[in-house]
């Protein structure tokens, strides 16, 4: 465990007593310090955080660019019979009674004709892209935390992605595509974590929750490009879908990499001290002084040596099992809904290009209110809330008749809107959860958990494309009955973020102890 001395100390102060002060106490003046030397939140951190909170956008087109390349494409009778205009579907018409209403080339399925193949070929893709996130993120998890760090691994994830995406457009069959995007979903695995978990680390704890909201704000403007791209190039052939998101990525990974920082914090859990003191004076005020004080990190350099330590630690002790478990089953239920629900706009009787804006469009009312709301609100009650009220407006999408049927997009998009909302806090709730030495590893698999129940979204609409709206039920029932766990978890809203799982431990006890003593 590091030294309990201030890691960094202002020029002319006292010297500690020889006895070392509590544990608490050290990290308070760890966390207290920093923030010192770097203010209150300036510019440079803003800066920083925006640049690096960028790399949402092109994760954000990568994540759902399958709405449109896959899409079902709409289609005409080229003959006058009644049987060709009275029939749904094109499998039970001879192939001359009809056409495509655009060029065959606008989507995967009118190209290599697979109108009438089986619901696991035509959802292959998707699925395939957010299995590579699952495995992705399992793979490269720790090492963010090990021997990467934040910043390259955002640069090697970000820049990865964007050149598999690249090779997308070089896909001669459904086979070729669906590996190409297991590679780019496993590539972008870590993108969001690294960028998050950076962010955040670059700031004191009164700002963390509204820096964090940039990323989701990021988000958006790349889910929101998407359905402008789409119809700027709906006759054009769904390949240049990947060149416009493609490009762009591959060149903001070099300003990533050129430009951006590591976190002080990572730096100084691995010993790199020097490093820190250079990141800190590159984002700290001008009139700000201060000085290197001595401390061991030898313990902690210890514990991540290796680079799966991460997850042995998680594993070893017993209180940072048991949330990353709690946590991970909520983000399971979260992921169902926030991913299937866009995949599944094309079974609902509404245009796609608008369905899709104004599911974009929702995100940003969702960030708005975490960003402004961040600071008062309670992380358990939040999430409980939020997955309850999305569970019960996804089942209402289901129910049948005249009325619903057209308070369904209505119904799908508040849904949708407190799964975004359970999303953001759940990601900040889990980074509150975890000290430094692990913060990435827990969020990256909180991540992978809501990956995983994207995995399944797609099979589940793609099964149900000539009716899908039984599949919100089951949206709705996963992310209710998931999000139950969240009264499982500590609250930690206004809690100081620790740096060492020993610290966290110690906070953990003297919560334990505090209850009993209360009981008493």
């Amino acid at each position: 465990m590091a030294d309990s001395t201030p890691l960094l100390s202002q020029p002319n102060s006292v010297k500690s007593e020889s006895s070392p002060p509590p544990l608490e106490k050290h990290h308070l003046s760890l966390d207290s310090t920093i923030e010192r030397c770097i203010g209150d939140f300036g510019w440079a951190q803003f800066l920083q955080a925006l640049l690096v909170s960028i790399a949402w956008i092109f994760d954000a087109q990568q994540t759902f660019i399958s709405v449109f390349t896959d899409a079902h494409p709409a289609w005409h009778c080229t003959s006058n019979q009644l049987d060709c205009n009275s029939v749904s579907n094109i499998c039970n018409l001879p192939k001359n009674s009809w056409a495509w209403d655009f060029p065959a080339y606008t989507s995967i399925i009118s190209e290599w004709n697979l109108e009438c193949a089986a619901s696991i070929i035509t959802g292959l893709p998707a699925s395939s892209f957010f299995l590579g996130c699952l495995v992705g993120g399992l793979v490269l998890a720790t090492l963010a935390d090990s021997s990467l760090g934040r910043k390259n691994m955002l640069f090697l994830s970000c820049l990865t992605m964007s050149l598999s995406s690249l090779l997308t457009v070089f896909s001669t069959n459904i086979w070729v595509y669906s590996a190409l995007r297991l590679v780019c979903g496993f590539c972008r695995a870590t993108i969001g974590t690294s960028a998050l978990v950076l962010t955040i680390e670059l700031v004191g704890k009164r700002w963390r929750g509204q820096v964090g909201v940039i990323g989701f704000f990021c988000f958006t403007i790349g889910f929101l490009s998407l359905p402008a791209i789409a119809y700027l190039n709906r006759i054009s052939s769904w390949r240049s879908l990947y060149l416009w998101t493609s490009i762009p990525g591959i060149l903001y990974s070099l300003l990533v990499h050129f430009f951006v920082r590591e976190s002080p914090r990572w730096l100084l859990v691995r010993g790199r001290k020097e490093e820190a003191v250079a990141t800190l004076k590159s984002i700290a005020p001008p009139s700000h002084s201060w000085s290197f004080s001595e401390v061991s990190f030898e313990q902690e350099m210890s514990n991540n040596g290796n680079v799966y330590s991460t997850i042995k630690m998680l594993v070893q002790k017993r209180w940072a099992f048991r949330r990353l478990l709690l946590v991970m089953v909520i983000g399971f239920g979260v992921g169902m809904v926030y991913y299937g629900m866009p995949l599944g706009l094309g079974n609902l009787s509404f245009n796609l290009y608008l369905s899709v804006t104004l599911n974009a469009l929702s995100e940003i009312p969702s960030s708005m209110f975490i960003i402004l709301f961040i600071g008062k609100l309670n992380r358990k009650i939040s999430v409980l809330a939020f997955t309850t009220l999305s569970g019960i407006f996804s089942i209402m999408c289901a129910l049948k008749g005249e009325v619903w049927t057209r308070l369904q997009i209505g119904l799908e998009l508040i849904s949708f809107f407190s799964a975004c909302t359970a999303f953001g806090i759940l990601l900040i709730f889990t980074i509150e959860l975890f000290p430094t030495c692990v913060r990435n590893s827990a969020t990256s698999l909180v991540r992978q958990a809501i990956v995983f129940g994207g995995v399944f979204s797609p099979m589940l609409v793609a099964a149900e494309r000539r009716d899908g709206i039984s599949s919100y039920v089951v949206f709705g029932l996963v992310i209710g009955c998931c999000g139950l766990f969240a009264a499982c978890l500590p609250e930690t809203r206004g809690r100081a973020l620790f740096d060492t799982m020993d610290e966290e431990e110690h906070k953990e006890k003297s919560a334990c102890n505090g209850v009993g003593d209360v009981l008493a």
